[in-house]
């Protein structure tokens, strides 16, 4: 999700307790940690007013004392692209992505990619993202921008040799077209998965990973529990998009990566598959699509 679609909105409230702990470690494949710790700084600040370490660590070490011990950090726009990558190059549980948002694409000039492509070059930089297309913040003027926007990170991450992690809004179908068109990179995240059993059939027959959010446990999202049914274990990942899509009991409240357990559990419930068995599968899809985190 974009920064400026909705940090304020999201954080609502007091953060939520912690869950209990998971019976093995697993990992949270996509966050915002910079907007889960504070307010994105003004446009133009350039390395002033980030969090600061201590803040951004007391976070890292929440989500380990119940579980998830690997974070991937996610920019959306060269600023926080750049914070990502600084992030995970200091703290060993911590990867980072890096990208212009489909929200940003108006954004998206010869030097910012040139920076995304830069940046996915640094050995703790694992993935191009999120990046892709959405239908329902921008309007039909700017889809031209963003499929330009998105053809040029998907032949970023496959030069790059990285994972691509896709923002998808209301545009399945073109999602898959230009992937198409394109060809895929070897290592392909459908990040906070939003599609139906159908569409989730027609990714996991390409071989693409489909990354599950909080909003697998909201009472009106069967749709998705049906497509995660479906999906093969050794091609699901589960994420927070905090401080977004808070996992039910808490549902309004600002997520964070410690909250991850709650969403690993209900996808158990979902698949069938025994909780520890789950997290050691998430574990390794997540090593096999980004690399080891240490």
């Amino acid at each position: 999700m974009s920064r400026s679609a909705g940090a304020r909105a999201n954080r609502r409230g007091e953060p939520p307790p912690s869950p209990d702990p998971l019976p093995a470690p697993a990992l949270d494949s996509h966050t915002h940690l910079d907007i889960v710790v504070g307010e994105r700084p003004a446009h133009g600040a350039g390395d002033e007013g980030w969090p600061d370490d201590e803040a951004v660590d007391a976070e890292i070490a929440a989500a380990a004392a119940v579980g998830i011990p690997r974070l991937v950090q996610v920019g959306v726009d060269v600023a926080s692209s750049r914070w990502s990558a600084a992030l995970a190059e200091r703290h060993p549980s911590v990867l980072a992505a890096v990208a212009l948002h489909p929200n940003e694409a108006g954004a998206a000039t010869d030097d910012a990619l040139a920076e995304i492509d830069r940046l996915a070059a640094l050995p703790r930089v694992r993935a191009v993202g999120e990046t892709g297309l959405d239908r329902f913040r921008t309007g039909e003027e700017g889809w031209a921008a963003q499929e330009a926007s998105f053809r040029a990170h998907i032949r970023i991450a496959k030069e790059r040799r990285v994972a691509l992690v896709i923002h998808d809004r209301d545009a399945h179908d073109d999602v898959l077209r230009i992937l198409e068109d394109e060809g895929a990179p070897e290592h392909t995240v459908l990040h906070c998965f939003s599609g139906d059993a159908a569409f989730a059939r027609a990714c996991v027959e390409r071989g693409y990973v489909l990354s599950f959010a909080g909003t697998l446990t909201f009472g009106n999202a069967g749709y998705l529990r049906d497509a995660a049914a479906l999906t093969p274990i050794d091609q699901l990942l589960v994420e927070t998009d905090a401080p977004f899509l808070t996992p039910m009991p808490h549902r309004g409240r600002p997520n964070a990566s410690r909250l991850v357990p709650l969403t690993v559990r209900a996808l158990a419930e979902v698949t069938g598959v025994d909780p520890a068995q789950l997290c050691d599968a998430l574990t390794a899809t997540g090593e096999r699509v980004f690399g080891p985190w240490e």
